[in-house]
């Protein structure tokens, strides 16, 4: 009898110590540090997003978070790293549009699905996507920008974030609406080397969230012509929307949420959930969002946010098919 009693123990120690997110109880949650995984290189929208929300996340979580950026593949990188993590509310994904909703249909053999693989928490920001273009380019309208295009087939060049991202296939759409030959050139990283590259010159035209163009707008190192927004921004209301410019379709921008690894534990997810309706409700982030032309957006729960994220899903990959876009 002693030798199975001890056998038991043993199993049920082997058990506890094998699921640590079990074994801790999610009312103490949280009792470390937590890692805020971004997908992007510092100083991007995202990255933007994760320092914005990061201070009201540690006084809510009386824990401090730490964000760390792990680029690489799209965003693809971090997503492996969250979905791969212990579902014990530790790792967090702050994920977007394009890691979440178009990636799945756009890089072929993905390690990990996100819709599969994490679960959803909530949205929190939208950023708006802008198109700009150096001084040198004599236009100051998307209809002036077709024109100009037009007389010069495949002669402009334009940068982005990434054959992912919602800005480039925006203005793939346009391009082909419009029937221009308009080259892409990829970087790695939108308000950083794709805003360089235009600053320099090295590309004509650059596509990306208005919070890495409006300072060089502002300083007339570069000039924006449209804004990517179902209406015109409070923060820039004298510039025209695609869909003011003859685009309808182009209503999309950058949305960011928050996600976790699958079979993190509901208690643990709803109080998450809870800690971001607070920090999307603070003033203080709310006026930061603003300073960079971001919109506070929310889900009114975690099924909320997957349906959103599903519509979402739909939307970029029929647009992917459309374009004929080839998977990478």
């Amino acid at each position: 009898m002693k030798r199975v009693s001890l056998a038991v123990m043993l199993a049920i120690s082997v058990l506890l110590t094998a699921n640590p997110a079990s074994a801790q109880p999610a009312t103490d949650y949280p009792t470390k540090a937590i890692r805020m995984i971004v997908p992007f290189a510092p100083g991007g929208a995202s990255d933007f997003v994760a320092r914005i929300i990061q201070p009201k996340m540690m006084e809510l979580l009386g824990q401090q978070v730490v964000i760390e950026n792990r680029a690489g593949a799209g965003g693809n990188i971090a997503v492996e790293i969250v979905a791969r993590s212990a579902p014990d509310g530790y790792t967090v994904l702050l994920g977007n549009v394009g890691t979440m909703a178009i990636n799945p249909h756009l890089y072929r053999n993905l390690k990990v699905q996100p819709m599969r693989d994490l679960v959803g928490i909530t949205a929190i920001a939208d950023l708006p996507g802008g198109v700009v273009v150096h001084p040198s380019v004599p236009v100051n309208t998307i209809q002036e920008l077709v024109a100009y295009a037009k007389a010069r087939p495949g002669e402009l060049t334009y940068g982005s974030a990434g054959v992912s991202s919602a800005q480039s296939l925006s203005f793939e759409f346009l391009i082909d609406k419009a029937g221009l030959k308009i080259l892409h050139v990829p970087y790695k990283g939108g308000a950083g080397a794709a805003t360089i590259g235009a600053l320099s010159g090295e590309v004509k035209i650059a596509v990306g969230t208005m919070a890495s163009f409006a300072t060089h707008h502002q300083s007339g190192k570069l000039r924006i012509i449209g804004v990517l927004a179902e209406k015109r921004l409070a923060s820039h209301p004298n510039l025209p929307t695609l869909v003011e410019s003859g685009f309808p379709e182009l209503t999309t921008a950058s949305w960011q949420g928050i996600q976790v690894p699958a079979g993190t534990p509901r208690p643990i997810v709803d109080k998450l959930f809870n800690v971001m309706m607070k920090v999307v409700e603070d003033k203080g982030v709310q006026d930061r969002f603003n300073q960079v032309s971001a919109v506070v957006i929310a889900n009114k729960s975690p099924e909320e946010h997957a349906k959103f994220w599903k519509t979402q899903s739909d939307f970029w990959g029929g647009l992917i098919k459309k374009l004929n876009i080839p998977q990478l």
